[in-house]
């Protein structure tokens, strides 16, 4: 994860609406990128905060592996 682009972010809502703009897309995946389109961040707050929170996840998986 690279640091926080508002214009990056613009750039993967637009794409993801032109794939949600599909009308043969079946709604297993409108689902899945209406979720996506959704999570996107809307602001360098939020993306940090949640960069954060995989981290600290990433890191509490791997030391409870290790740890067995």
């Amino acid at each position: 994860m690279g640091p926080y682009s508002e214009e990056r972010q613009r750039e993967r809502a637009a794409a993801v609406q032109r794939l949600l703009d599909d009308p043969t897309l079946d709604a297993d995946a409108r689902l899945l990128w209406t979720n996506v389109q959704r999570r996107l961040s809307r602001s360098e707050a939020q993306y940090n905060a949640r960069v954060v929170n995989l981290y600290t996840q990433m890191r509490n998986r791997y030391t409870q592996e290790w740890m067995k």
